[in-house]
C-alpha cells in the first residue's frame, strides 16, 4: 500500500485526507475481527481461524486489484482489514502453543519475521510494478497477495492443531499425537501434556483419550469477565503489561513512517517516484534482516533485554531524524548531506524496531496469558494495538502539518523513552513455560530491583530449559 498510494493519488485525483482514511481504514476494520477472533478460535479451533483469516484477506486483494473505483478500494481494503485482524491474534497464539519452552521465542517470532520478509517483497515488488502503465501497476500491487494466501490455506490443511486447544476440548489423545510430533522428546511431550491438563482443570493422572471438559473452557466463554470483572493480581498485571507492550509498540511512529515513508523521503529532495520507491526498499532490507536476526537472539538474551535495546535505539535515532528534518524544514537551500542522513536514520531506526520493539511485542503478549485467557486476552491487546495504529496512520500527516515534520519526530522521541521505562519494569519469561506465567506475574516485582528479580528468573528459565 505505501507504493500503491503514490500512484492511486494521482490516477484517482484524491485529497490527503482521502488518502490517510485508505491507509487507517484497515486498521478499523481489523477492530472488530481482533475482539471476535480470539472467541472463534477458541470455538473452531486453531488452524480453521487460520484458514478463514486467509480467505478473508484473499477477497480482500482481489476486490482491492480490481478496483474501479475509490469507493470500491475501500470496501476491498475493510475486508483485507478484517482478514489482517483474524491473523494478527491466532498466528502468533499457534506458534506459541505448539512450541517447546526452549524455541518458543524463536517460533513465536517467525509470524513477524514472515510479516516483515512479506513487506520487502512487497516493496520490491512495487519498485518493479512502479514501472507499468498508471492504471495497472498499483492494482498488480494490491492484487499480488492473493497468491500467498491461497498458499496458506493449502498448507493449513495439512498442518497439525494446536495441542492446547484440543486438550480444552477434552481431545487428550489427539493432543498426545500432536506434542510427541512437536516435542524434542516422548518425556518432554508427556511432561508437556502433564502441565497443560493441570492448566485446563484435567486430573494430570488421567489416561483417558477423551474426557468431559466444562462448556466454559471449551468455548472461551467467561474469559473477558475474569480479564476485566473477576481479575486476580497477577491476571491484571499480564492485562497490563500485555496491552503496554502493544500500545508502545505503535506510538513509536513506526507504522506511519513506514507506511508515508515516501512523503519524508520526498522532504529531503527525492521527487522521482521511482528513486522513492528504490529508498523504500532498503527499509524493507533493514526490516527484515533485524527481525530474522531478532528470532536467534530472543531465546539466548530473552524479551526484556532486546525491548531496552531496541528502545534505547529509537530514541537515538528519533531525535537524529528530528535534527535533520530541522535542518531540512528551516534552510532554504537543498542540502545533500541531510537526505543521505535522513535515510540511513530511517534505515537505523527500522532496524532498532525490528530487533525488538515489533518482534517483542507479540512473542511477549502471546505467551503470558493463561491457557483459559490465551487467546482472548491477546485479542484485547492487539484491538488496542490497532487502535493505537489507527491513531498513528491517520493523523500521521495533519501532525506533520501542525508540528512540522521535524516536530512529529521529537514527540515519538519523547513517547519512546517513556516506552524504556515501562519495558524496565517487565518480568522476563524466557524459558518459562507457558504454565508458569502466573506464577512469575504474581511475584512481588519493583523497578528498584528488577535487576535481582531478572536474574532470579534467568536461572529459573535456565534450568527449565536443561530439564
Amino acid at each position: 500500500m505505501a507504493g500503491a498510494l503514490l500512484f492511486i493519488k494521482e490516477e484517482l485525483q484524491i485529497s490527503d485526507l482521502q488518502v490517510q482514511l485508505l491507509a487507517g481504514i484497515l486498521n478499523v476494520c481489523a477492530l472488530p475481527a481482533c475482539m471476535v477472533a480470539g472467541r472463534t478460535s477458541d470455538y473452531i479451533g486453531r488452524r480453521y481461524t487460520i484458514i478463514l483469516a486467509s480467505v478473508i484477506f484473499l477477497l480482500g486483494s482481489l476486490l482491492m486489484g480490481y478496483g474501479p473505483s475509490y469507493l470500491i478500494l475501500i470496501f476491498g481494503r475493510c475486508i483485507v482489514g478484517i482478514g489482517v485482524g483474524f491473523a494478527l491474534i491466532i498466528a502468533p497464539v499457534y506458534s506459541a502453543e505448539i512450541s517447546s519452552p526452549s524455541y518458543r521465542g524463536f517460533l513465536t517470532s517467525l509470524p513477524d519475521v514472515s510479516l516483515n520478509f512479506g513487506l520487502l517483497l512487497g516493496y520490491v515488488s512495487n519498485y518493479s510494478l512502479g514501472k507499468l502503465s498508471l492504471n495497472l501497476g498499483w492494482r498488480m500491487m494490491l492484487a499480488l497477495p492473493t497468491i500467498p494466501s491461497l498458499v496458506l490455506v493449502i498448507l493449513m490443511l495439512k498442518l497439525v492443531e494446536s495441542p492446547r486447544w484440543l486438550v480444552m476440548q477434552g481431545r487428550v489423545g489427539e493432543a498426545r499425537k500432536v506434542l510427541l510430533l512437536v516435542s524434542n522428546t516422548k518425556e518432554e511431550a508427556e511432561q508437556r501434556l502433564r502441565e497443560i491438563k493441570v492448566a485446563a482443570g484435567i486430573d494430570e493422572k488421567c489416561t483417558q483419550d477423551v474426557v468431559e471438559v466444562p462448556k466454559k473452557n471449551r468455548s472461551g466463554s467467561g474469559a473477558l469477565t475474569e480479564l476485566f470483572c473477576k481479575t486476580s493480581p497477577p491476571v491484571r498485571r499480564i492485562l497490563f503489561s500485555a496491552i503496554g507492550v502493544h500500545v508502545f509498540q505503535q506510538v513509536c511512529g513506526i507504522e506511519g513512517i513506514l507506511l508515508y515513508s515516501p512523503r519524508v523521503f520526498e522532504r529531503t529532495g527525492i521527487m522521482d517516484k521511482s528513486k522513492l520507491l528504490l529508498a523504500t526498499v532498503g527499509m524493507g532490507i533493514s526490516q527484515a534482516v533485524f527481525t530474522f536476526i531478532s528470532a536467534f537472539l530472543l531465546d539466548r538474551f530473552g524479551r526484556r533485554i532486546l525491548l531496552l535495546i531496541s528502545a534505547g535505539g529509537v530514541v537515538v535515532t528519533l531525535s537524529g531524524l528530528g535534527v535533520c528534518m530541522a535542518m531540512v524544514e528551516h534552510s532554504k537551500e537543498k542540502q545533500f548531506w541531510t537526505l543521505g542522513f535522513t535515510i540511513v536514520f530511517i534505515y537505523i531506526f527500522v532496524a532498532f524496531v525490528a530487533i525488538g520493539i515489533g518482534p517483542v511485542t507479540w512473542v511477549y503478549s502471546s505467551e503470558i496469558f493463561p491457557l483459559r485467557l490465551r487467546a482472548q486476552g491477546l485479542g484485547v491487546s492487539v484491538t488496542v494495538n490497532r487502535i493505537t495504529s489507527v491513531v498513528v496512520i491517520s493523523t500521521f500527516i495533519s501532525i506533520y502539518k501542525k508540528i512540522t515534520m521535524a516536530g512529529s519526530f521529537f514527540m515519538y522521541t519523547g513517547i519512546t523513552a517513556l516506552a524504556w521505562w515501562f519495558y524496565y519494569s517487565l518480568p522476563e519469561t524466557k524459558g518459562r513455560s507457558l504454565e508458569d506465567m502466573e506464577t512469575i506475574f504474581g511475584k512481588k516485582f519493583q523497578v528498584g530491583d528488577s535487576k535481582e528479580a531478572w536474574l532470579e528468573q534467568q536461572i529459573v528459565g535456565d534450568k527449565d530449559s536443561l530439564k
